[in-house]
């Protein structure tokens, strides 16, 4: 039995290695997105930086697991096998949620997540317990509900308090600096260089090296006592520095925003560290003290020994602290979730991935009304010097920046003064949604959510919120569930859950490395929305449309052949398949259209303006085309499912002369894209009308037979006409898609037509 548990024990280190990965590549945006979205180095520096302040915080870590070891829990009210099914249940769950916030690229708090998850698997062992006890033991004596209280605390603090002082702070910044800040930093880059370094330093001081070995008692009380003093000291110091390292040509804002990168990575590995091993060293631990003292019974034998202090070995930080810096880069998961809150708080439109909401409208048309009166009541000339001051147009960023260097340098250090600051005035403040909420609230200053971009940027903030909530609700409901299975299923269930994590986050990293893959060809669309040479844009844009199209015509044409194929060999599993592609092709076209408009408005007006309407109606013409699939779809898989009778042999013949004829259609259209050929639009053109009469023949033979009474299998043949119909008004709209298309590239089509 003993095996067993050492195997159990072991498993959790397994997963503690999984749980390092995912972990990482979550809360990699709390450091790495202010220097990423302003390109203050490479990507390959940034990381490089970051993982020296991961690596140095993990292995000086003194590796404190009081959440783990009764920061939820009373042990000495638990049974050795009581823990074990938590903490295998807690892992389980952790590695799968984080995953999944990670696969969508949504921020979440891994503090958040590891509470709950013990608070609900300790909640359901309780009710165990408490159903088979006769102690009179409650909830009282078995949980630590204040800590679950202090966390949900955190977030509510979090959001409004980091949210409003990046908004001020990014004001005042702006307004000192304004957006064209390089003609202003003679003599106010020194001093915003030092107050920038010096709260960097009062945060490493306060929460990123409070927990670190060389942090004694003795040495955090002369902090403590002499914290004016130390700061003070600093801000001279760096004051002179960073006036000194300007005057000999050295960029401060980037050094700045590197030592902040540093600071909250340091802070991050040596703070949140128990959050990813807490979990497998208390099980280390109780497994140690069963062993010598347990006799046996996994049971019976109460855990007490885990309210005293941790002793954790320095090589299980060291491997600890290698894991994540080897996750931190190379994982790709950890670039979609920075790319989450770059997306939403960049200066430039991009695509704008959480869509539209009904909340997220009201919200901005009351801004909307709220700065309409803000207007009225300011006096002229000072509206005139905050148009100045807040010129969008003056904007320097580097190439491919999100935002500038003022920006960065206030997210970071706003990020870590907040957090220090709320750790000395003992205000549980989450790390990962203060650095999100500031980069929020900054952006909101900076005029980034502009009213072609506020609607869907403040609905992707409210379901980054709602996803920190979510993390609490299914943690808290997964870890539950998953213990009881546990409890009662015994080892083996354990080993076969274990098992099926792993299993899980093999596939979801397929399916995430598949999904990647699909989604390179935005690669051009970046390098539009990046394009300052406005004669560049068409060109390029031209050749994005292009490629969008030509994936739908394709797209469009297999649709067609399977559902009327799988139509006449009555197959509902294609039909089935099918229809579920064309649901998700709806999807699709709305993004590639909302992409390609944005691109429009960056080229020159005059094209602009000229290949406009063709724009719309191409892209009208292939929702049309997809709508007219999807009603064929429908109702051929209703019929199909139904097993009502199939399409009788003496039509099948005729329909499948025209299946062909539009199949190669659709294929011949696809040379014409790929080869750039608007000459042959005009015989294309001609064959729709040509298919058009075809079909419309047999529609109206068709009816002719059904008016005469050929009522055998009238059912069958109703779902024919609709196919028909369809059929023809796709032709019709495929027509009007090859003029769309031919205008684009060519505007004096029309005379040749």
């Amino acid at each position: 039995m003993d095996i067993l548990f050492l195997c159990v024990v072991v498993f959790l280190f397994l997963l503690a290695v999984f749980d390092l990965s995912v972990g990482v590549s979550n809360d990699a945006v709390n450091f790495l997105n202010s220097a990423i979205g302003s390109k203050a180095a490479s990507f390959k520096r940034v990381l490089i930086v970051a993982s020296i302040g991961v690596f140095i915080g993990a292995a000086m870590s003194n590796g404190m697991m009081d959440i783990a070891r009764h920061g939820i829990f009373r042990p000495e009210h638990f049974s050795f096998y009581d823990l074990i099914c938590i903490f295998m249940a807690v892992m389980v769950t952790d590695i799968i949620l984080l995953d999944m916030f990670n696969s969508l690229g949504m921020p979440t708090s891994t503090t958040v997540s590891m509470v709950f998850e013990l608070l609900g698997a300790t909640f359901v062992v309780s009710l165990i317990k408490m159903a088979g006890d006769t102690t009179g033991l409650g909830f009282d004596d078995l949980l630590n509900t204040e800590k679950a209280l202090s966390v949900i605390i955190g977030i509510f603090l979090s959001v409004a308090i980091a949210f409003v002082f990046g908004t001020l702070v990014q004001f005042v910044s702006r307004m000192v600096f304004s957006f064209n800040y390089r003609s202003r930093l003679k003599w106010k880059i020194g001093i915003f260089g030092g107050l920038c370094a010096t709260a960097i330093i009062y945060f490493l001081l306060i929460k990123g090296a409070k927990d670190l070995t060389f942090m004694t008692p003795g040495v955090k009380g002369w902090i403590n006592e002499n914290t004016l003093l130390i700061v003070g000291c600093c801000f001279v110091g760096f004051t002179l520095l960073m006036q000194l390292l300007h005057a000999l040509g050295v960029n401060v804002l980037k050094v700045i925003v590197l030592m902040g990168t540093f600071a909250l990575a340091m802070a991050f590995a040596g703070n949140d560290l128990v959050n990813f091993i807490g979990v497998p060293l208390t099980g280390l631990a109780s497994y140690k003290d069963y062993v010598a003292n347990g006799g046996g019974d996994a049971s019976g034998f109460l855990m007490g020994s885990l309210n005293g202090p941790s002793d954790t070995p320095l090589y299980f930080l060291i491997g600890a602290g290698l894991i994540m810096v080897v996750s931190l880069a190379t994982s790709k998961k950890a670039r979609r979730v920075a790319q989450t809150e770059i997306g939403l708080g960049s200066q430039n439109v991009g695509d704008e991935m959480f869509g539209s909401s009904r909340i997220a409208r009201r919200v901005v048309r009351w801004s909307l009304s709220l700065m309409a009166w803000v207007r009225c009541v300011t006096p002229l000339r000072v509206r005139a010097w905050f148009h100045r001051r807040f010129n969008v147009d003056d904007t320097i960023m580097d190439q491919g920046a999100a935002f500038d260097l003022i920006r960065g340098s206030v997210n970071l250090v706003l990020a870590g003064a907040l957090i220090a600051l709320g750790t000395s005035l003992k205000l549980p403040l989450s790390t990962t949604f203060v650095t999100f909420m500031v980069a929020m609230g900054t952006s909101l200053a900076d005029r980034a959510w502009g009213r072609e971009s506020a609607v869907f940027r403040i609905t992707g903030v409210i379901s980054v919120i709602g996803g920190w909530f979510l993390t609490a609700g299914v943690a808290f409901i997964g870890a539950g569930v998953i213990v009881l299975v546990m409890h009662y299923g015994g080892h083996w269930v354990m080993f076969a859950m274990a098992l099926i994590t792993v299993g899980i986050i093999i596939r979801s990293n397929k399916r995430f490395r598949a999904k990647s893959k699909a989604d390179s060809g935005d690669t051009l669309f970046q390098t539009i929305l990046a394009t300052k040479d406005q004669s560049q844009v068409w060109p390029l844009l031209l050749m994005y449309i292009s490629d969008q199209q030509r994936r739908f015509i394709s797209f469009a044409g297999d649709s067609y052949s399977n559902v009327t194929g799988a139509f006449v060999r009555d197959d509902v599993k294609t039909l089935d398949k099918a229809d579920r592609a064309l649901i998700k092709q709806k999807d699709v076209l709305k993004s590639s259209r909302r992409k390609e408009t944005l691109c429009l408005r960056q080229a020159n007006r005059e094209v602009a303006i000229e290949k406009s309407a063709w724009f719309h109606l191409g892209n009208n013409c292939c929702m049309s085309i997809l709508y007219n699939l999807r009603r064929i779809s429908e109702i051929c898989k209703e019929h199909v499912e139904n097993n009502f009778l199939p399409l009788p042999t003496r039509y099948v013949a005729d329909f499948e002369s025209i299946r062909s004829k539009v199949a190669t259609l659709f294929n011949d259209t696809l040379k014409m894209i790929d080869g750039e050929q608007t000459d042959v639009v005009p015989a294309l053109r001609r064959r729709c009308e040509e298919i058009k009469d075809m079909v419309s023949d047999t529609y109206h033979q068709l009816h002719v037979q059904l008016r005469d009474g050929d009522a055998d299998a009238i059912s069958v043949l109703y779902v024919y006409l609709n196919m028909l119909q369809e059929t023809r008004e796709m032709l019709s709209t495929m027509r009007k898609y090859l003029r769309a298309y031919a205008k684009l590239r060519d505007s004096d089509f029309s005379g040749r037509s």
